[in-house]
């Protein structure tokens, strides 16, 4: 069974290091270290700044692909037309469990990420920026980073900047949730789909990509477009970050070239010689079988040309030995959980496809296959948000990539190879990193977790009491009686259980440090540079 991944796997690289370099020498570049490593940074005019992203065709790395130049050029010309100032938003709200390249950046590289994200609103005059997480480590390392700069988000600011930490949730990730979350509603999309470099965070035109997608500019625009192409595919030209888990000897984040064979990043990680098939893009992503794996290199359009998908970077092989249609079947069940309860294809569509594959396992015939095409066709473009869309392609992906093992469920008495579960997730008793107890900690008794509950989202769903009566009751009104409470060890599963099936997502977890040491290191209080000139040196 594979175990969740950390929030910092091992980091690889093959050939020389962009967004990785100086990871070599220490866990985390901070300013001075990252100034060592990338030297300074000058400022670019808007049109300089966008013709940079457009000559090196830079496409975001969360999953969509959009081009970067073209939704620079929108933003601005959309503020512009409006009259007010754009913000600039971060998103680094990773919440898949096969995903960690944002991650990963963030804790080691956040001053790279920031320098793509200083650069933009420089040159398109924002006077907000806010960077989404979901982690614990994520939102340490980035505060950490906002300080070293001297930035804030006090009043008169040139420039506010903040960390805005959203549950770890899949809908928590998507743009319109994250917009949502910071104007101070919950972190869930809002059920109207409004383009975010139309109306945004406040109603204004809001620049908003992943956090690869900044440092990957920050790059560029130290090198200049011609040193930036010479790496890579001609159309696709740089280093892409990808996350390799699932049946491999060592899950890793690996920066690679674009161009470089699929088969040659399965085996650094140690995946099995002959997979069974691949996973691509993560759990919105698409399945290679084995005979297309040896054919795919890694870039978006080449993974698309061989129905496999970029996405959000994720890799996941698995063995002959497993049943791939079970292996699907956890994640089917997985991303059904993830629903906000707020559309009917998420709430009832997304269950149903994976009861349906359920049945398909059972020995349901027919009948069962036919009933998961027909749900999967009904949901996809009719969701508040891409959830839907992207759980239905995976699950569309599933049935066409291991038609033999699907002929023998459908047909006979199922494949006769068991589920070992390698592709990760946060399931019951899972706890995601950043919320773990410590390692001396006894399995019985009391935890350092605490569960809270934000009463400017809890609906009175009453949920909550009945997945963890041992901590919540409801009052005479029907909402929780308390409003933070200890977890007892035995109870931890149930409470993750409990946040992470709250429909208004009003439940967190954390660590209780009261007593423990701060592992957040002590930074110097920067006296100078408390606006923009943060993007160069930081003084």
């Amino acid at each position: 069974m594979n175990e969740a991944l950390p929030d910092v796997p091992e980091v690889r690289v093959v050939g020389l290091p962009q967004l990785t370099s100086g990871f070599d020498l220490v866990e985390r570049l901070d300013l001075p270290m990252h100034l060592k490593v990338h030297g300074p940074l000058e400022p670019l005019g808007g049109e300089d700044l966008a013709s940079l992203a457009e000559d090196i065709n830079l496409k975001g790395r969360g999953g969509a692909g959009f081009p970067f130049g073209k939704k620079l050029r929108s933003v601005a010309e959309s503020a512009i037309k409006k009259g007010i100032r754009p913000v600039v938003v971060v998103n680094g709200s990773e919440d898949e469990p096969a995903c960690r390249k944002d991650t990963v950046l963030i804790n080691r590289a956040p001053h790279l990420i920031l320098d793509g994200a200083l650069l933009v609103a420089e040159a398109m005059g924002a006077r907000q920026l806010v960077i989404g997480v979901t982690r614990e480590s994520t939102q340490r390392s980035m505060e950490a980073a906002l300080e070293e700069r001297g930035l804030s988000n006090r009043r008169g600011s040139p420039l506010r900047a903040r960390v805005q930490r959203n549950p770890i949730r899949m809908v928590t990730g998507a743009a319109a949730s994250l917009i949502r979350s910071i104007d101070g509603g919950p972190a869930v999309p809002p059920g109207r789909k409004v383009s975010a470099s139309q109306a945004g965070v406040g109603g204004a035109p809001t620049l908003l990509s992943n956090a690869e997608t900044f440092a990957q500019l920050a790059i560029a625009a130290r090198i200049g477009p011609d040193r930036y192409r010479n790496t890579g595919l001609y159309d696709e030209p740089g280093t892409v970050m990808l996350t390799v888990s699932g049946a491999v000897a060592r899950p890793m984040v690996i920066e690679v070239p674009t161009g470089v064979p699929l088969r040659y990043v399965l085996q650094l990680a140690g995946a099995p010689a002959m997979p069974q098939g691949v996973l691509t893009g993560g759990y919105h992503g698409k399945w290679l079988d084995a005979a297309t794996v040896n054919e795919a290199i890694v870039s978006r359009d080449s993974l698309a040309a061989v129905g496999g998908a970029l996405g959000a970077g994720a890799i996941l092989p698995i063995t002959q030995e497993t049943c791939p249609l079970g292996e699907s079947l956890r994640v089917a069940q997985w991303l059904a959980d993830e629903s906000a309860g707020q559309c009917g294809p998420c709430y009832l569509g997304l269950p149903a496809a994976a009861r349906g594959l359920a049945d398909i396992l059972n020995g349901g015939g027919p009948a069962a296959l036919e009933a998961v095409k027909q749900v999967a066709k009904s949901v996809k473009r009719r969701g508040a948000c891409s959830h839907p869309d992207g759980s239905a392609m995976f699950i569309e992906s599933t049935l066409k990539a291991f038609t033999d093992d699907l002929a023998a469920h459908v047909l006979g008495n199922g494949c006769g190879r068991p589920v070992e579960g390698v592709l990760p997730l946060f399931e019951d008793g899972q706890v995601p990193m950043g919320i773990l107890s410590g390692p001396g900690e006894q399995e019985t008794g009391s935890s350092r977790q605490k569960i809270f509950v934000d009463w400017t989202l809890c609906r009175g769903h009453g949920l909550c009491a009945d997945l963890l009566p041992e901590v919540f009751e409801l009052g005479a009104d029907g909402f929780p009686t308390v409003a933070q409470a200890p977890v007892p060890r035995s109870v931890e599963a149930k409470a993750l259980r409990a946040v992470r099936r709250c429909p208004a997502l009003a439940l967190r977890i954390e660590e209780d440090t009261r007593g423990a040491s701060s592992s957040r290191p002590n930074l110097p209080v920067l006296s100078q540079g408390r606006g923009r000139r943060a993007l160069g040196s930081g003084r």
